[in-house]
């Protein structure tokens, strides 16, 4: 922590949209979990950003980490407990952050209880993912990572080929799209999520455990995408030889996943997928 900055306190917080826990990992002396309605939605150590308790963040961090070198220019979709924003300015330096998050009171209470302000050259826009996206200038993001989710469940308007073109317009030639999504049995939504970043970009490859690819589980899976080739080797090594012992799908193994699954248009009758009660406990 920042010094000045108070020992975080444990409970439950009212924030714009509902409510949330803060809880103290009791493993871990400085981690802490935020959650809502009884879904992990955040882990950060503030000791140690570069701490990644959930398997899907490692999977995000594993792609960071395959960028060129050097500070980036970042936009986030999503902000929670800022667990990506904290690693890219530990692991990269000189990094700067535009963070949208629509829940005001949320943002402030990860501010004074969870040390924001340690995070270097971060803004935030309190908006919805797509009016603040709409904020951000053409051209300027080196990686937009979207994670947003209400509760469990991803925003339909956040999976459109009409918002991909949006993120498109605000990445550099040369950037990368991560896409955190959540599915499971049979993975319908995971495959047209796929179908409508392919619309927009030339280059992705999607991120999974092995029982969340086969539909077995319902789970995170992570997109990657580029206008720019993606380092596909060296990210299938990485994602195998990690904790998680992800699978790197790509190429013709991508378009058979898709199998001519529709992409997401505005005003499409889309639901996102829930998962069971059993997930969470």
């Amino acid at each position: 922590m920042t010094r000045g900055q108070r020992e975080p306190a444990p409970g439950v917080y009212p924030v714009t949209f509902g409510e949330v826990e803060l809880l103290r990992d009791l493993d871990r002396q400085d981690g802490w979990v935020l959650s809502k309605d009884g879904v992990p939605q955040s882990y950060v150590d503030l000791k140690d950003p570069t701490f990644l308790e959930f398997e899907y963040v490692r999977l995000i961090a594993d792609v960071i980490d395959l960028l060129d070198e050097g500070p980036l220019s970042c936009l986030h979709i999503g902000g929670g407990a800022c667990s990506i924003p904290r690693y890219v300015s530990a692991t990269r330096p000189g990094s700067r952050h535009i963070v949208v998050e629509p829940d005001g009171l949320l943002v402030n209470l990860v501010r004074e209880q969870l040390d924001l302000r340690s995070v270097p050259r971060l803004k935030v826009i309190v908006e919805g993912g797509r009016t603040g996206t709409g904020k951000v200038w053409d051209d300027t993001a080196d990686l937009v990572v979207l994670d947003a989710f209400t509760g469990a469940t991803m925003p339909v308007e956040l999976a459109t080929t009409e918002y991909m073109g949006d993120l498109a317009r605000v990445l550099r030639p040369e950037g990368t799209l991560l896409v955190n999504l959540a599915d499971g049995k049979g993975l319908a939504f995971a495959r047209r999520l796929v179908a409508t970043v392919t619309e927009t970009f030339r280059h992705v490859v999607l991120l999974a455990e092995p029982g969340v690819l086969r539909g077995r589980r319902f789970g995170n899976l992570i997109v990657a995408a580029s206008r720019a080739e993606l380092p596909v080797d060296l990210l299938t090594r990485r994602a195998a030889g990690g904790l998680t012992q992800a699978r790197c799908v790509h190429g013709e193994a991508l378009t058979n996943f898709v199998a001519g699954a529709a992409p997401i248009r505005d005003g499409d009758h889309v639901l996102a997928p829930v998962p069971p009660p059993a997930v969470f406990g």
